[in-house]
């Protein structure tokens, strides 16, 4: 057993929940992320392992069909994923957000309807905020839903969907317009079905080809263009015009304890990888791990992603309890990411000119972390958010 990482206090249940993915990362995940990912393959088998094992519905409540299982769950189950291959993370990733999104915020006629058959797989999620002109100022979104009668027509372009082709459920934010004084509060979210696939998927909404990425590849990110889409009222997320900011902004909160955990993995794969070469590369007539210089990278490393765990495991904890967890979600989404970045890089240095060779799995590692770092809002975007959450607390009296 792994000593790096380790969380206590878990039940039977979430231990087994755990050796079963793990099991299952180490014998049909690790052995074919290379081949699938170099060539930008679309992992099928494994997402049908994933739907047979029921990840899909990990934190979907049992009364709609699901395992009924925590964040804290869902977290450790990402992180043993993205050990794997960070990309296979991302398949589930934005279904759990669509999902936490109507479990928490849907009309119940919504959740009876969706959850089951996303709690299967049958219906798959994709999240839809960013605008190829819009960073992470989300209230300045162009994308408008106007009211003609019983429906909604939605004009715009959405950018950076996750599973933009391969989902049939997006969780889409527009302007509507509400007349209030502050421009978030004019934001709705709609429920779209849609067809899977590329190209005009059903009448008034485009879905181009898969954008060409340096990493987080197999899985699909794309556009989505809206040109005279129709769509019912009844598919507004709640029923609540003007509500679609703080729904989002719930989504966006767990999606960076998920975007923490996949940052956990990848630095545990990247230090497991370190810290085997070192083993079996000698130099100077015995094994580089004894020499200080590389010993003292993996101390370094070794603490790097015991940290960014404990963090992660914290803010999961602090949303399954209850509390408020937007700082605390924001540094461990900050420390995480940040860290991922470093232990991949020194993982690489250490596996010297092998680490620049696609032979190697380490050379995937180095063009995955980046992504940790813009990923549900930049480190900037998190330190704003830390900080603004400690003057708060802090205030000066």
């Amino acid at each position: 057993m792994a000593r790096l990482a380790q969380t206590a206090g878990l039940t039977d249940i979430q231990q087994e929940i755990l050796s079963t993915v793990k099991t299952f990362v180490d014998k049909e995940i690790i052995p074919n992320a290379q081949e699938l990912e170099h060539s930008d393959t679309y992992p099928q088998e494994i997402v049908d392992g994933m739907k047979e094992m029921g990840l899909f519905g990990l934190t979907i409540a049992e009364e709609y069909g699901g395992l009924g299982e925590s964040l804290l769950t869902y977290a450790l189950v990402v992180e043993q994923i993205a050990r794997g291959w960070m990309s296979v993370s991302g398949v589930i990733n934005t279904h759990f957000i669509v999902a936490h999104m109507i479990s928490h915020h849907g009309t119940e006629e919504q959740k009876k309807y969706y959850l089951p058959k996303m709690a299967t797989g049958e219906i798959r999620g994709a999240f839809s905020m960013s605008e190829p002109d819009l960073g992470s100022d989300v209230a300045a979104i162009k994308t408008r839903a106007k009211q003609d009668g019983d429906e909604f027509v939605i004009d715009g372009a959405k950018m950076w969907l996750t599973n933009g082709g391969t989902s049939n459920l997006i969780a889409l934010l527009v302007k509507t317009d509400e007349g209030a004084d502050r421009p978030h509060q004019n934001l709705t979210c709609f429920l779209v079905e849609k067809p899977e696939g590329y190209g005009e998927v059903t009448k008034g909404l485009t879905i181009p080809g898969k954008l060409d990425k340096m990493g987080y590849k197999g899985v699909d990110t794309t556009e989505a263009v809206f040109d005279g889409f129709r769509i019912g009222a009844d598919a507004i997320l709640g029923g609540k015009r003007g509500g679609g900011f703080a729904q989002m902004m719930d989504g966006v909160e767990v999606g960076r304890v998920n975007v923490s955990a996949r940052a956990c993995g990848i630095s545990i794969r990247a230090f497991e990888l370190a810290v085997d070469y070192a083993q079996q590369r000698s130099t100077f007539g015995k094994p580089i791990a004894e020499h200080q210089a590389i010993a003292f990278k993996l101390a370094e490393m070794g603490t790097k992603v015991e940290a960014a765990h404990l963090m992660m495991v914290n803010a999961a904890r602090l949303k399954d309890s209850g509390e408020r967890f937007d700082v605390e979600a924001g540094m461990a989404k900050l420390l995480a990411s940040e860290y991922c970045a470093e232990v991949t890089q020194e993982s690489f240095r250490i596996h010297g000119g092998y680490g620049f060779s696609k032979e190697y799995e380490i050379e995937r590692l180095m063009r995955e972390a980046p992504f940790l770092l813009i990923g549900e809002g930049t480190s900037e975007i998190q330190k704003t958010i830390i900080s603004r959450g400690l003057l708060r607390e802090y205030r000066a009296r």
